[in-house]
């Protein structure tokens, strides 16, 4: 890349956005952040009343900002967390650097040479093309002004997964909610509404929602809390997944540590950790099922008929980790909460049909919490048809799980899954900086694409098809920043002593220099 000042577009304000602007900045960089809402927080900053942490604040903590000796809780709830990013803007001086209410509508990369395509620049064999760097194109638009190009050296899309693009169920026609004579919206819609304005609106209303991730299980959770038995809230699923409670995770989050690692296959592993891991792997079995053992003692699974078909580690290769709101199967017990499981379901009139058996449920309002199209979301921002193909057809994971090797001076935070989501997202962050700073360069292409494929061909063995391209390092964090660590030229080694190296669990504070 070019010498100088560079020039750094962010997409988001969220975490990942925040992070980005100040890792950037302290490398000397010159980051702007394009923010299309009027907050920093990202989905923080839209959710229900209801929502907490998922991970004990120790691991979902900044590494050189802790959180505020007045947030007592292990599992803060969304203004706590809010308050903390906030903070975290203000102690940086971040906030001067964002544009708010500035939407990015669509990216544009103009090769180092007037004359290449992107068909000429697939088949570069370094990043970019071994002839320079090209420039990036930024369309922005600032509410109904007209669409400014901003001309960056780097971009860097920090748009998560879980918001934007909501993912809406299709039917047949006259199945629809088109016959439907009550309301319908999908989770992100009830999630940006404030929380006084979703109390109104479920009051004394039959609600039905659909899904069981976490923002299903929140939402039903919360509207049957507060109108109780008299209109109780339906919860419909196809299918049944583990979920745990508060103090799962909390004591789970121990054995996050060089050991427990030893137990998995890994790409490019020697004999030795070949052979641990084969003689560890029954070690996965064992804990497995210790684990659906416990879950099916502390919550009433089978008299509710909520014991999955899947194993408890099948999910987590998955990277589906719902913690259980509180009270949850009291809920259900006092006859607010009824859960539903059918394969199918159509919409009539009044409410909903549930296949086989053609039950009817009584419905004012049906909720989907159904998830989002993360990664049409993510193709849509480029205006290359080219670059939109190589997010959608690929299968293997981004290259250490932040850039696509095709897609030449871009980085893309915040879309991968971890258990610990905040300092993973910082590792890979402060990596990026490093290598637009110029600090160390990449492989070439083939190199990168080849390592890519090496990770989702050994994810695969875990996952089967579960196997997400966006879930690949959770159960091998630590051996993931061992590889941002050598790249950036630092030692990986955080702890002091090889015992205290192989059994301590690792943290955000493990990473702070």
């Amino acid at each position: 890349m070019a010498e100088g000042k560079r020039r750094i577009a962010i997409v988001g304000a969220g975490m990942s956005g925040l992070l980005a602007c100040k890792h950037l900045s302290e490398m000397g960089l010159d980051p702007t952040v394009f923010e299309h809402s009027n907050s920093v927080g990202g989905v923080w900053s839209q959710t229900i009343e209801s929502t907490k942490l998922q991970t004990p604040k120790s691991l979902y903590q900044f590494s050189d900002f802790e959180w505020p000796d007045s947030v007592t809780e292990t599992f803060p709830d969304h203004n706590q967390v809010l308050d903390y990013f906030r903070a975290y803007a203000a102690r940086f001086d971040i906030e001067r650097r964002i544009r708010f209410g500035s939407r990015v509508v669509s990216i544009d990369y103009v090769s180092p040479q007037s004359s290449q395509d992107e068909i000429e620049m697939s088949t570069w064999d370094s990043w970019c093309g071994g002839v320079g760097a090209g420039k990036w194109n930024v369309h922005v638009q600032s509410g109904s002004s007209a669409i400014e190009v901003c001309e960056m050296d780097f971009v860097i899309l920090c748009i998560g997964r879980y918001s934007g693009l909501p993912n809406i169920p299709e039917f047949p026609i006259n199945q629809g909610p088109e016959i439907f004579q009550g309301q319908v919206m999908h989770s992100m819609d009830y999630s940006a509404m404030d929380d006084a304005a979703a109390a109104e609106l479920t009051k004394k209303k039959r609600v039905a929602v659909v899904g069981f991730q976490k923002s299903a299980v929140d939402i039903a959770a919360e509207i049957a809390s507060r109108n109780g038995a008299e209109y109780p809230c339906t919860l419909v699923f196809r299918t049944v997944h583990w979920t745990v409670p508060e103090v799962f995770m909390k004591h789970s989050v121990k054995s996050f540590n060089r050991l427990s690692e030893l137990m998995f296959h890994r790409p490019r592993q020697g004999f030795f950790l070949w052979l641990l891991a084969v003689l560890l792997s029954p070690l996965l079995w064992i804990q497995s099922k210790a684990a659906e053992l416990y879950l099916k003692w502390k919550l009433p699974l089978k008299k509710y008929n909520m014991v999955p078909d899947h194993g408890f580690f099948n999910q987590i290769f998955s990277c589906m980790f719902t913690i259980l709101p509180q009270h949850f199967y009291d809920r259900v017990a006092d006859g607010s909460l009824v859960l539903k499981k059918s394969r199918s379901f159509s919409f009539c009139q009044k409410g909903l049909i549930l296949d086989p058996d053609q039950t009817r449920i009584p419905a004012d309002i049906v909720i989907f919490a159904t998830g989002y199209k993360s990664t049409e979301k993510l193709k849509n921002i480029f205006g290359s048809i080219y670059f939109q193909q190589y997010i959608t057809k690929s299968t293997s994971p981004f290259y250490r799980e932040t850039i696509h090797p095709r897609i030449p001076q871009l980085a893309i935070l915040g879309y991968t899954d971890s258990a610990s989501y905040l300092y993973t997202t910082e590792m890979r962050i402060k990596w990026v900086a490093h290598l637009v700073a110029g600090k160390f360069k990449l492989p070439a292409v083939r190199e990168m694409e080849e390592e890519a494929k090496e990770w989702e061909n050994c994810w695969r063995a875990y996952a089967k098809e579960g196997y997400k391209s966006s879930c690949t390092s959770v159960s091998l964090p630590i051996f993931f920043h061992d590889l941002l660590c050598r790249d950036m030229g630092l030692n990986p080694r955080r702890k002091k002593g090889p015992l205290r190296e192989l059994f301590e669990p690792y943290g955000p504070s493990d990473y702070r220099h």
